[in-house]
């Protein structure tokens, strides 16, 4: 009877699960806050497949992991409010969170859930299986053309190619521009040298690289692009002088149909032709006079030849 009267107490023990609690969170388009202890990880369950974005300052205190629709933060050090970005690879949609490390936060380890509306979950969740990667790779993001034909170009040139998003329909195709461009920004002593071209549907967009030739910065400014084009988007706003870190950019030239017939043409340059010296023969004939009283007979003129030489174009 002893044993049982303490076996019991222990089996109902053992039988009550550990609950922890989780915070709810509701994305309405405003930054949620979001509070690390440091040395501490917190799970933010997203419930979508994103890809986080974060300042430079950050590297070297904030651990950051995504994976199965969870966002898994450690902070190794203290830093203030800092902002950062969950993007949804399947709709692009944005999620903004401003993220605090301090050395002692209240229920550092309970994790967080986001909850969204309706009109979200429909945009997010529509027909489409997390499963199921086939179908998942055949969603485009709902997006303009000529804004996600940039961002894959931007990401082609600069981006791991392990971390481009896969863009359904998209095809490299020849850019058919000269090697280089005048005509683009004729204002100012800028080299423009084509790259390279990606098509999607009726879209193409066209990475040039810009190269500052002058000494002077130049703010660069899409208006003043010579042209018919569709969007036009720098990868930075200015140039510096030429020689500096900063004297080289990439513009992205979204057209509809190739850019060669959106770009003005280059000015063809003239030619003197070459003078060529062609050789004439010329006849020409003499006439001697002679006395009357010397002769009756009717002088014979004598026939002489020269030749001239006379330039023709």
């Amino acid at each position: 009877m002893k044993t049982s009267q303490y076996l019991l107490p222990l089996l109902a023990l053992t039988a009550i699960p550990m609950a922890q609690a989780e915070i709810l969170m509701k994305w309405e388009r405003t930054p949620l806050p979001i509070d690390l202890q440091v040395k501490t990880e917190r799970i933010i369950f997203v419930d979508k497949n994103v890809r986080v974005g974060y300042p430079p300052e950050l590297k070297d205190k904030l651990r950051i992991q995504s994976t199965g629709g969870a966002v898994y933060l450690e902070a190794s050090a203290e830093f203030p409010s800092t902002r950062l970005q969950l993007r949804d690879v399947s709709t692009g949609e944005m999620i903004l969170l401003d993220v605090m490390a301090k050395n002692k936060v209240a229920n550092p380890q309970e994790s967080i859930r986001f909850l969204y509306n309706e009109s979200v979950a429909k945009q997010t969740n529509s027909n489409v299986q997390q499963d199921d990667p086939i179908n998942m790779m055949d969603v485009r993001p709902n997006l303009p053309v000529p804004a996600v034909l940039t961002r894959y170009a931007a990401q082609m040139l600069y981006a791991p190619l392990r971390t481009v998003e896969p863009l359904n329909g998209v095809r490299q195709v020849a850019h058919r521009l000269p090697a280089k461009i005048t005509t683009l920004l004729p204002a100012y002593s800028i080299q423009a040298v084509p790259l390279m071209s990606w098509q999607l549907d009726n879209y193409v967009v066209t990475a040039i690289r810009l190269q500052n030739r002058g000494s002077s910065r130049i703010t660069l400014d899409p208006r003043e692009l010579q042209g018919r084009f569709y969007a036009a988007t720098f990868q930075h706003h200015w140039l510096g002088g030429y020689g500096s870190n900063e004297d080289t950019t990439t513009l992205y030239l979204v057209t509809e149909g190739f850019a060669d017939k959106a770009i003005i043409p280059e000015a063809q340059k003239y030619t003197t032709p070459k003078k060529i010296k062609v050789k004439k023969t010329v006849k020409v004939t003499k006439v001697v006079s002679t006395s009357p009283t010397t002769t009756s007979s009717t002088p014979q003129p004598t026939p002489t030849t020269s030749t001239v030489i006379e330039p023709q174009y």
